[in-house]
């Protein structure tokens, strides 16, 4: 009889482990929502290494983290870019930087002509996710803070509604335009969000001061005059900052960055209590992190070492377990294609083009354990520098430099830092001339661009009033 009941017993648990394992990897929908609405929230400048639930040691985090619990995290996704204007455009348009041609704020700057960067006149034929979501019957809001993603750019199109009044306005402005709209819209209308703050840049002003050393004994009050100034002077040569500034730089940004998951608990709250969250999928997704002095720089755009590109991703979809790590390196410039799948919305022709070959993210909710890709990252920043990257999924990063032909070659998987530059070391020779192939490869078949055609330093503003 004991027997029995053990037999009885291993095959109820085989039964409630098949059910388990059907539910985490089908689950009601599986992992489809048809009937789901989007937000998109872009948190800007937030690096990975700051984020909690992905090992910070400080309380960064706690609404990111909850989030994560209930979906699924990339450990390892890396921006297309190291700033707003190109990496935004990349996730929304599936394309590279390249490839959309919004690199900059303006294409022409100069004392008699000042042309601002817009996708319809540089990439006439490239289709935002915002357009494709707009064809297929959803109401399309964009709630922004301006600067590098402003409508005047392209980041409008597609877009019902997008607000960009307040430049570098954080998720409390955001918010307000956000729920009023989605007050407006007809019962049971399914909508598409984008919802962007600026709470962390350096741009936005310091609040509360959680994490800012309480000794610190320098000159730096954390102003976004004093952020400006860094910022700029790195382009006339190298800064100096002692590492007691460093820590309160970094204490700045860590109370930004709980000060905006305040902000974000309180729009989440206000979508509960909507009773929207029960079926609409929600992606936290940064543009860049940012830069404290670990290679010398600071702010972003300048460079694209791993703390200037390796991001947060999270999506969460309603009806499954979630609270799941995906290991598997990815590109966050392919998650509109996977949100599209879930919704089992068909891409338009031009959208399906565009995104043709990308992986699909979609596969790697289904099976977390999926080995990562290889991907590429760029930055023609302010014309200022010219870097192109490619990192393997096994942990190798190659960096070059275009208008000087530097090279930087690093393995990530164990010089996590980047610090050894293996350029010269005759050992990797053989790593660096394959990673080296590879990229011009990429430049050349998917970027459309000429390695050989020389390239200048130049400035171009990040804002009115630079570089004249």
């Amino acid at each position: 009889m004991t027997k029995t009941y053990w037999v009885i017993g291993v095959v109820l648990l085989v039964v409630l482990a098949a059910g388990f394992i059907a539910y985490r990897s089908s689950g009601p929908g599986a992992f489809g929502c048809t009937d789901c609405n989007v937000i998109i929230i872009g948190v800007d400048t937030l690096r990975a290494d700051h984020v909690h639930s992905l090992g910070y040691g400080l309380n960064t985090t706690p609404t990111i983290d909850a989030l994560a619990a209930k979906g699924y995290t990339f450990s390892n996704a890396i921006a297309p870019a190291s700033w707003t204007v190109p990496s935004f455009m990349s996730v929304m348009t599936g394309v590279y930087p390249s490839v959309h041609k919004v690199i900059n704020k303006f294409t022409v700057f100069t004392p008699t002509e000042e042309t601002l960067s817009n996708l319809k006149a540089l990439a006439p034929t490239v289709v935002t996710l915002a357009e494709v979501m707009k064809g297929a019957g959803y109401a399309t809001g964009g709630f922004t803070g301006d600067a590098g993603v402003s409508g005047k750019f392209g980041y409008a199109q597609g877009f019902d509604v997008y607000t960009d009044e307040k430049t570098f306005g954080g998720f409390e402005n955001s918010d307000q335009h956000a729920l009023a709209w989605l007050d407006s819209l007809s019962k049971g209308q399914k909508f598409f969000m984008f919802f962007h703050g600026y709470d962390l840049h350096g741009q936005f002003p310091l609040g509360e001061q959680t994490f800012v050393p309480q000794n610190y004994q320098g000159s730096y009050t954390g102003s976004p005059a004093e952020e400006a100034r860094l910022r700029e002077a790195q382009l006339s040569g190298p800064i100096t900052l002692t590492a007691q500034d460093v820590d309160f730089w970094k204490g700045v940004y860590d109370s930004k960055i709980r000060s905006a998951d305040d902000q974000l608990k309180n729009f989440l709250s206000q979508l509960e209590s909507r009773g929207l969250l029960k079926n609409t999928i929600v992606v936290v997704v940064a543009d860049h992190g940012e830069e404290y002095y670990e290679h010398g720089g600071f702010d972003h755009g300048h460079a694209l070492y791993d703390e200037l590109i390796h991001v947060p991703l999270i999506i969460a979809v309603p009806n499954t377990l979630g609270g799941t790590t995906i290991t598997g390196q990815v590109s966050t410039m392919d998650l509109g294609p996977a949100l599209l799948s879930m919704l089992g919305v068909t891409a338009p022709a031009a959208y399906a083009s565009q995104t043709a070959g990308r992986p699909n993210l979609l596969s790697y909710l289904k099976n977390p354990d999926k080995a990562g890709y290889t991907v590429y990252s760029e930055t023609d920043y302010r014309d200022f520098t010219h870097k192109r990257a490619i990192r393997t999924a096994d942990g190798w990063k190659y960096i070059l430099t275009l208008e000087s032909g530097m090279e930087e070659l690093y393995n990530v998987a164990t010089d996590t830092e980047e610090k050894n530059n293996l350029a010269k070391d005759p050992a990797a020779a053989a790593k660096l001339k394959e990673l080296h192939e590879a990229l011009l490869t990429h430049m050349t078949k998917d970027l459309h661009a000429d390695p050989s055609a020389p390239m200048t330093q130049g400035c171009l503003p990040v804002y009115q009033g630079e570089c004249q």
